[in-house]
């Protein structure tokens, strides 16, 4: 874990970041403010051990683009994109691309299609999977062939549901989790949490979360979670994690409302700590 001090509404209080890829871009808005970040990255992304089933899925939509797209993240997209430049097909991809109704859950998957030139079709009001199912309610989807870009360990309540619209799903998950952070890392911060400690977590997925809890439970610290969530406020940047939060019975203290990026959530803790 690292720390760093500086002057500002948050002097004096300690964060604590599970965030990996832009990690240090979370810290420095923090610290801006006079905050203690730790780092305790969680979960990394990395490629796919085996492509094949992805590239395959590349090759379908290539010959044949489906009648919708629905991406869940941009992380996905974007690792998509990275398949199909080393198979050397990224060209027939990003044509492909243009021939489906595009659907978004939420910003980033959109920022994603942006930088490639392309915008969504339809966005989930909602950025969560029961958002996108809320969207596709609206649709007649028989006899669609669906794409459906999904996150490592997703519930098959979406491709369930597209089954049950008479559509034929057709999904891929693009990229794994990796833990990052140590097991010891990860418990000698749930022990600073419960010891009372820390003043704020911030977490920006679901899989932070479900680190959290495995690392609990592998190291018997099932209780002291307990406690080190009871005394640290919680803070979500958006519906998604603050649902995984909910699955295991926490309700988060600090959320940005209606943008779900690090600024706002950053503002939302500077408000929040600063009553």
């Amino acid at each position: 874990m690292s720390e760093n001090n500086a002057c500002g509404p948050l002097s004096g209080r300690r964060i604590a970041l599970p965030e990996t890829r832009e990690a240090a871009r979370l810290a420095l808005m923090l610290q801006q403010h006079g905050a203690q970040t730790l780092s305790c990255p969680m979960v990394a992304i990395v490629d796919l051990a085996d492509p094949a089933p992805a590239l395959a899925w590349l090759r379908r939509f290539i010959e044949r683009p489906f009648d919708d797209l629905v991406l869940l993240t941009g992380e996905g997209l974007r690792r998509l994109g990275g398949i199909a430049r080393r198979a050397g097909i990224e060209a027939a991809w990003r044509g492909a691309l243009r021939q489906p109704r595009r659907i978004t859950r939420g910003p980033k998957p959109a920022q994603a299609l942006r930088a490639l030139g392309l915008a969504p079709d339809l966005r989930a009001e909602e950025p969560t999977t029961a958002g996108i199912i809320a969207l596709l309610s609206q649709q007649d989807l028989r006899d669609h062939r669906v794409g459906v870009q999904l996150y490592p360990g997703a519930a098959p309540l979406l491709v369930d549901y597209l089954r049950g619209a008479g559509a034929s799903p057709d999904p891929v998950v693009p990229y794994a989790y990796a833990s990052q952070a140590e097991d010891e890392q990860v418990a000698a911060l749930i022990d600073e949490m419960a010891a009372g400690r820390i003043d704020v977590i911030a977490f920006t997925s679901a899989s932070q979360i479900r680190r959290l809890y495995d690392v609990a439970r592998s190291s018997a610290r099932d209780a002291n979670l307990q406690e080190a969530l009871r005394r640290t406020r919680v803070a979500a940047i958006g519906p998604v994690v603050s649902a995984e939060l909910a699955r295991h019975g926490v309700m988060p203290a600090i959320t940005p409302s209606g943008s779900y990026f690090m600024k706002p959530m950053v503002s939302a803790i500077v408000a929040a700590l600063s009553r």
